[in-house]
């Protein structure tokens, strides 16, 4: 019988290659974003809803889709984030209720109800898209308040894994460095290329193979796997 995964932030950049991912590996697919049914078309095997993740109502009509049309959830993909870099002073109060509501509370409310009915089915993954920069700041990107949401899901990715480890139920993160998407589509890719130190960009492919080894790595949890070409390694 197929596998069904929920891909949040679904409608571009790494949740779309995400999709694509999942479908190529046989798995059904619940894709959510606000406006993925503009991005995206239906399908057999897919399903797609439209919403606001930080809402609770959003993360409970994937859920249920998951469970009316395909019937269980074996994978969760926590996709769905925003990041935007500032000096510390310059952030507003209107920036991190942004950040929280989508970065935490997206996590939050789809994590919560997943993992119900992960408990009905005894086993589970829950694979969430961090950042390297929690563990390893680079000098002059500016993003001390975002990393206070991605630091915060690093850390409770390892206290699920213990809380479910005899539940059958698993949480990694994934911890990206910059990678080739839209968002940086205006950016200078020469400039980007030196926050790594192998010098080059991950490419959405190289986010959606790591998911995919963690969604079936029965022996993996609680970790953070970075796909950050050595930045959070250290100095360099």
């Amino acid at each position: 019988m197929p596998r069904t995964a929920i891909v949040t932030g679904a409608s571009r950049g790494i949740g779309a290659g995400l999709v694509e991912g999942f479908l190529t590996a046989g798995y059904q697919v619940v894709a959510t974003s606000r406006e993925v049914s503009r991005s995206m078309q239906p399908a057999p095997n897919v399903v797609l809803v439209d919403g606001d993740i930080s809402k609770r109502a959003t993360a409970a009509r994937a859920v249920e889709a998951a469970m009316q049309q395909f019937g269980g959830i074996d994978v969760l993909v926590n996709n769905a984030g925003i990041f935007f870099t500032k000096a510390f002073t310059d952030f507003t109060e209107e920036d991190f209720t942004s950040l929280v509501s989508t970065n935490l509370l997206g996590f939050l409310y789809i994590t919560q109800l997943s993992v119900k009915e992960m408990l009905r089915q005894k086993s589970g993954s829950v694979v969430t898209i961090t950042a390297a920069l929690a563990d390893q700041p680079i000098a002059g990107v500016n993003g001390s308040v975002p990393m206070i949401t991605k630091g915060g899901l690093n850390a409770v990715t390892r206290s699920l894994a213990i809380e479910y480890a005899r539940k059958g139920i698993r949480f990694n993160a994934v911890a990206p460095g910059v990678v080739n998407t839209p968002m940086h589509a205006n950016d200078p890719h020469d400039q980007l290329k030196t926050l790594q130190p192998m010098g080059g960009m991950a490419e959405v492919k190289d986010i959606v193979d790591a998911v995919l080894y963690l969604a079936d790595a029965g022996q993996v949890s609680g970790e953070v796997l970075h796909v950050d070409g050595a930045a959070h390694a250290g100095r360099w």
